[in-house]
């Protein structure tokens, strides 16, 4: 019997890890504390658990709320919603960073590292340059998409209202928000008067898979320009994965919601419809067609996309779509008998293969879990809009079919720590419980088992 000595220093990255959760914590707090207060709030009166619960879905970029944005919350709350969605999606590691570029101060070895870690790149060189070009690059963007959603809200809305609509919603859907304002029409009826609208539809796919593909993806794209040779393996993976997943969502809502939820639509809404509604459960939470009008087939499509989610490094949740390849690649080569798992050209290492499977267990047990107990508290609920509000919170995603003011006090906390997981990553939340290595550390001696 061997025993396996192991000499490894504890890594930074847990350390890393914890102040990003602790700094987002403190950023919900700061939200809660600021739409708890009597003028935040239309009514006059503050309500912890809801300024709570709506700062957590802002900063996290969920878009699940008690209350309509429009109608529940002043100006006042509405502008603190917006800075939470803005810090929450662009990370508030990557704007401190660049306020620091901006005073001209150093930005020292450790602070790159949290950064490489915020961020999510692969190599620590050039992170302050990728910081730079995330923050302006998305500034940029949602300052276009706001110029473009002008043309629409301004004629509809007034000038005053129309920009700041078109401002709002610019932001909300580059940084996978969900946060609408549409509660000036009908109270959570999100873009759903736009559904046939082209240029309103166009402009929020747009911006949603813009913020969904990630900050690496953005500069290796603006790097290499068109040539897709010379792209990252990782940019290969998520352009692919991205553009099946949008065109081959697309077909399947046209074919499942053809006599649902699109029915009586002409042909140029129902493609809008199903274009948007691919698009939106990866994690973007607008809807241009009533969720719960959805078929049993369109809202378990809706369920996988969430569960999926975006892509790492970028404004979106779930367990992220190189996750899910990884793993369907892994699952290939073990029936092929293969031991390598390649793609394009390129193989993958043991431990992007075993941080993918931790990443979907972790978020899969953690949505078992919380269905289980919301039923129990709730028994009355129907267990397919539970399991579908489940995984909004933790994809992040923002969707709903309507029960989430019907969620009594403990539900709506376990939505709560759903959503700042999500926000985290299910690996690095389970990291932020985890015990320090010890710098030595002895391997037990394997043995086989039977699986499958």
């Amino acid at each position: 019997m061997v025993f396996e000595v192991n000499n490894k220093k504890p890594k930074a990255k847990q350390s890393t890890t914890r102040l990003i959760a602790f700094g987002f914590a403190i950023i919900i707090l700061t939200g809660t504390i600021l739409l708890s207060l009597p003028f935040a709030n239309k009514s006059g009166h503050g309500n912890f658990l809801n300024a709570l619960f709506t700062a957590t879905s802002a900063t996290c970029v969920t878009g699940l709320v008690v209350a309509d944005t429009y109608q529940n919350w002043t100006t006042f709350g509405q502008l603190i919603i917006l800075c939470m969605i803005q810090v929450g999606g662009l990370g508030f590691m990557t704007i401190g960073a660049y306020i620091s570029v901006l005073l001209k101060k150093r930005i020292g070895l450790q602070e790159r590292e949290q950064l490489q870690e915020s961020v999510n790149t692969l190599e620590i060189a050039g992170v302050v340059r990728l910081v730079k070009k995330i923050v302006q690059g998305a500034l940029g963007i949602e300052f276009l998409g706001a110029i473009l959603l002008s043309f629409r809200f301004v004629p509809q809305f007034g000038f005053i209202k129309g920009i700041y609509f078109s401002l709002f919603h610019a932001v909300s859907a580059f940084c996978n928000g969900g946060f609408d304002l549409m509660g000036t029409n009908e109270a959570y009826s999100s873009l759903v008067a736009f559904e046939g609208d082209v240029l309103v539809n166009l402009v929020i796919v747009f911006l949603i898979l813009v913020g969904g593909i990630g900050f690496i993806v953005w500069d290796d794209v603006v790097r290499n320009k068109w040539h897709f040779r010379r792209y990252l393996l990782h940019s290969k993976i998520v352009i692919t994965v991205t553009f099946l997943l949008t065109v081959v969502g697309t077909i399947l809502f046209l074919i499942t919601e053809n006599d649902a939820a699109f029915a009586g639509m002409s042909r140029l809404e129902k493609f809008l419809g199903a274009l948007f509604s691919s698009v939106t459960p990866r994690t973007a939470g607008f809807n241009s067609v009533d969720t719960a009008a959805l078929s049993n087939a369109g809202k378990l499509l809706t369920m996988v996309m969430m569960f999926i989610g975006g892509s790492p490094g970028s404004t979106a949740g779930g367990v992220k779509t190189t996750s899910m390849i990884v793993l369907l690649f892994y699952a290939g080569a073990m029936v092929l008998n293969k031991e390598d798992i390649n793609l394009f050209g390129r193989r993958l290492t043991d431990e992007v293969v075993k941080k993918a499977n931790a990443v979907v267990i972790i978020n899969a047990t953690l949505t078992i879990i919380a269905t289980v107990i919301i039923m129990a508290l709730q028994p009355l609920l129907n267990f397919e809009e539970v399991l579908f509000e489940v995984l909004s919170a933790i994809g992040t995603v923002g969707m709903t079919v309507g029960i989430t003011r019907d969620l009594n006090l403990i539900a709506r906390v376990i939505i709560i720590v759903l959503m700042y997981c999500g926000r985290l990553g299910s690996l690095s939340f389970a990291l932020v419980f985890a015990q320090k290595n010890t710098s030595t550390s002895v391997r037990q001696p394997q043995e086989k088992i039977i699986v499958g």
